[in-house]
């Protein structure tokens, strides 16, 4: 399409002619290749570029500090011993050497370790001397510019339970400060006040002036117009992360700072840089180990050490981190050549990749992005290497930063989204008012969760940022993810549409093979669903059963009084064409044509998961592979048989262990909290060898299976009786077998080959599939009874990248999250979420296949997403 660049501008000849000097660490970039291959080799294929929420680790920093470890022994800093001498020692030398970072000595400088830039924030507004309202002396102010970490406004909580005024100041009224300059004899006031600003914006990369310390502790400059003594707190943790602060000339009374940000290890480990002018004024109120010269337990008294990080750091510090950071400094300055390097460097790639993304057009000249800056990305001193943008469609309408997410992770780029804890920002670039944030949270927007967008609005960006050992490489891959998925012609289609009146589909023919072979779309030979179906007494009794009339009648009636027609459009009923369960999370469907609804969902759906050996739930987004393995049910023999090709077949028994070798253990899934209990050694190997990685099987325990669903289920009886499995957001996933035809349409056209609708179901691993007349109209549902059973509409499935995994072979193909997004209008939304509501009947709770489907309309048609920060997909 017009308005893409083609080629040259994303060759490296237009990178080397487009930038400033300064990429790469004078080895015109093949240095650079060779220290990614050798530092970071498990960024191989992954484009990383959160860099300003995490830098990370090379190995040869690792490497020299486990080859420390081993080679000393470090004891606890408190004791007098040998060992424990060492480690003072280290941890004094790691002192000097911050200092000597920022181009300062101890004479002027004093460092106090604490568990990050936070707990530094805290620190600061704790033991600043402020001056309380109501006192006879003029009282402190706290300001702080508005572009600011939420760990600096929150500053203002502890300001405020010490009867001190808070006042921000946004970044634009700085230029008018000058008004506010007092009067010589108002000058000489002594009452303190405090102003922090960030020498760099983690939203947009912006560089406020450093200038502006001396400005307003010589009075200059006046935050407000207040008499009175003026510190200056300087927010560093963004910017020291790829720019040199020399403190011997800009310096502030406090710079806070976060060592992950710089080297990616240790995390858990920031400091405090306190002028020494300053440090005799803080006040302190507790003392833990470590910071009393002398205290008694019996009177109120104590007295404290006289050096100022001794009394601050309360308890043992994290010594072994600390001695980590003197490896960082040391690989740090042998790979780059230091800090000068690494912003010029990571400058040249910001600069290109704003250039080129600030020129993307769609044909009709509309621009791909809006990008949100203060600068022109022509200068290292006033922008960082961080760019915050939106991407928009054809008509100037924002795309949802979620969305985007998705479609990054397709490419296995890393990028961050949501307004990055920092909200005065988010709102001056994005035009969010205070009224718009407080609307937001009662439409269910919390920060950090993926509602991206509320009435069309966007409540965040997205977030780009560049670390030491970026490369080329990585901003291309990014422009190209970018020209990929927005400059594409078939980008531009008329999206689906889901109101039912406005929809002319071709529906579902009769004798479609898929729906009418029970074992058509099963991935593996259902021999023991056949024997469940011909032995079980259970089974045997629903085969093929449907209410008679008077029982359905009383259904109809009970579910709702606004009952839609069953045959809306051409007499055709809505009926159940399929079943699937997925007894182990992320694995092969089990396919049956009835199976018994226990108070979780489907009985057995989603009982065990694969975890890896730290604990964590693995899923096909990290190992495609576990499609692979084909879990099966034998309620007749009670066990459940697992399968792998190359793999003898192994069985786990339904019963669950109870017994006192059962090793109980908490695990998380989407941020519910489970208790799940271990399958024993012998799966655990038959997993471990099949994936080629050490992992284990996990089953929940009956202890914890009345998980609650916390979600909205407004109409839910006793909502709080609802239970989940494994699940990650409701016990049913149901899609349409006609919004499947539309889709697969779509996709066809758009990989220019014959797509299986066999294959295309079993992407969006759904429970139940329907046939309906039109497509999407299950989006219009509120509620839906299939036989005796009732059910709850939730909401949509917002899709991630697992439907781009193929279910019988486990490659990826990322055209199928791209052309969902496409062709429903930049939404990912497929399928609806269903809670079983608890229903009185004389007949057994069995779900079946040919069943009925009768719906209830909801009187909105937009139905909200679930409200979790998790991407809601099947697992």
């Amino acid at each position: 399409m017009a308005g893409a660049p083609r080629g040259e501008p994303l060759s490296f000849r237009a990178f080397q002619a487009a930038c400033p000097a300064g990429y790469g660490y004078g080895d015109g970039g093949s240095g650079l290749r060779d220290l990614r291959e050798r530092e970071f080799p498990r960024l191989r294929g992954i484009t990383y570029l959160d860099h300003a929420g995490s830098a990370l680790f090379p190995d040869s920093l690792l490497k020299a500090f486990i080859d420390d470890l081993r080679n000393n022994v470090y004891g606890n800093p408190h004791s007098q011993n040998i060992s424990s001498k060492l480690t003072y020692d280290t941890i004094e030398h790691v002192r000097y050497r911050i200092l000597q970072h920022f181009h300062t000595t101890a004479e002027d400088y004093t460092i106090i370790f604490t568990s990050g830039c936070t707990a530094a924030l805290k620190l600061v507004a704790e033991a600043f001397p402020w001056i309380p309202e109501g006192t006879k002396q003029p009282s402190s102010r706290f300001c702080y510019l508005t572009d600011s970490h939420t760990s600096v406004v929150g500053m203002r909580g502890i300001t405020a339970s010490m009867n001190v005024l808070s006042v921000p100041i946004k970044p634009k009224e700085i230029l008018l400060l000058e008004e506010n300059r007092l009067p010589a004899e108002e000058q000489n006031c002594k009452t303190p006040h405090l102003f922090s600003y960030p020498a760099q914006s983690n939203f947009s990369g912006t560089k406020y002036p450093l200038s502006w310390i001396q400005d307003i502790k010589s009075g200059k400059l006046c935050p407000i117009k207040i008499p009175g003594k003026w510190f200056i707190l300087l927010d560093a943790a963004s910017y020291v992360s790829s720019s040199p602060l020399d403190l011997g000339v800009h310096q502030a009374d406090f710079i806070p700072i976060s060592f992950y940000k710089i080297f990616g290890f240790p995390t858990g480990l920031g400091a405090l840089l306190v002028n020494n002018r300053v440090a005799p004024l803080l006040r302190k109120t507790y003392f833990g180990g470590g910071t009393a010269a002398a205290y008694l337990a019996g009177e109120d008294f104590y007295f404290p050490r006289k050096s100022i990080a001794e009394r601050f750091e309360d308890g043992t510090v994290s010594f072994l981190d600390i001695i980590a950071l003197k490896h960082g400094f040391d690989v740090l300055e042998k790979l780059t050549g230091g800090m000068e390097k690494i912003k010029q460097h990571t400058f040249a790639l910001a600069h290109y990749t704003y250039t080129v993304l600030s020129t993307l057009k769609y044909a009709n000249g509309a621009p791909v992005v809006r990008i949100y800056s203060d600068t022109d990305f022509s200068n290292p001193d006033v922008q960082g290497p961080i760019i915050n943008f939106n991407v928009l469609d054809e008509n100037g309408e924002v795309i949802g930063f979620s969305q985007v997410d998705k479609m990054a992770s397709l490419y296995n780029i890393h990028i961050r989204t949501g307004c990055f804890c920092n909200t005065g920002a988010c709102q001056m670039h994005l035009g969010i008012s205070n009224e718009d944030i407080q609307r937001n949270l009662q439409a269910g927007h919390v920060c950090g969760d993926d509602i991206d967008l509320v009435d069309g609005r966007p409540t965040g960006s997205v977030r780009i940022s560049f670390g030491y050992m970026s490369s080329f490489e990585d901003a291309q891959t990014f422009l190209k993810f970018i020209i990929a998925t927005r400059l594409s012609k078939l980008d531009t289609e008329i999206p689906f549409q889901s109101s039912v009146t406005k929809l002319t589909t071709e529906s579902v023919p009769d004798d479609h093979p898929s729906f009418n072979n029970a074992d058509k779309l099963s991935p593996i030979p259902h021999i023991l669903d056949r024997e469940l179906r011909n032995n079980s007494s259970a089974t045997k009794m629903t085969v093929n059963w449907q209410p008679p009339e008077a029982e359905a009648e009383s259904i109809r009636a009970a579910v709702s009084e606004t009952t839609v027609p069953t045959c809306r459009r051409g007499g055709k009923p809505i009926t159940v064409t399929n079943i699937y369960l997925y007894p182990i999370k992320s694995c092969s469907a089990f396919e049956v044509t009835e199976w018994p609804v226990g108070n979780q969902g489907l009985l057995y759906d989603r009982n065990w998961m694969v975890v890896n050996q730290n604990g964590v739930c693995m899923t096909q987004k990290q190992e495609p592979r576990l499609c692979l393995v084909n879990p099966s049910i034998d309620l007749k023999k009670n066990v459940m048989v697992i399968q792998a090709e190359g793999m003898d077949p192994i069985s786990v028994s339904l019963e669950e262990n109870t017994g006192k070798d059962a090793v109980i253990c908490e695990s998380k899934v989407c941020s519910h909290r489970v208790k799940t209990y271990d399958c024993g050694e012998r799966i655990a190997d038959w997993f471990s060898l099949f994936l080629g990685r050490p992992c284990r099987l996990i089953r929940q325990s009956s202890d914890m299976r009345n998980r609650s669903h916390q979600k909205n289920t407004k109409g839910l009886a006793s909502a709080t009786n609802i239970s989940l499995s494994l699940v990650n957001e409701a016990q049913y996933l149901l899609i349409n077998v006609a919004s499947i035809l539309q889709l697969k349409e779509h996709i066809s056209a758009r990989l220019e080959e014959p797509l299986e609708i066999e294959e295309l179901i079993r992407r969006f691993r759904a429970n139940i599939v329907i046939s309906a007349p039109e497509s999407f109209e299950e989006e219009e549902w509120a509620e839906i009874s299939i036989g005796a059973l009732r059910f709850q509409v939730v909401g949509p499935c917002s899709r991630c990248q697992i439907i781009c995994i193929d279910q019988q072979s486990g490659e990826r193909n990322k055209e199928f999250l791209q052309s969902l997004s496409a062709a429903r209008g930049r939404k990912t939304n497929f399928g609806i979420y269903l809670m079983n509501q608890p229903f009185r009947s004389s007949f057994p709770d069995i779900l079946s296949v040919g069943s009925q489907v009768l719906p209830v309309l909801k009187e909105n048609t937009e139905i909200q997403p679930p409200t979790s920060s998790e991407e809601k997909c099947s697992g």
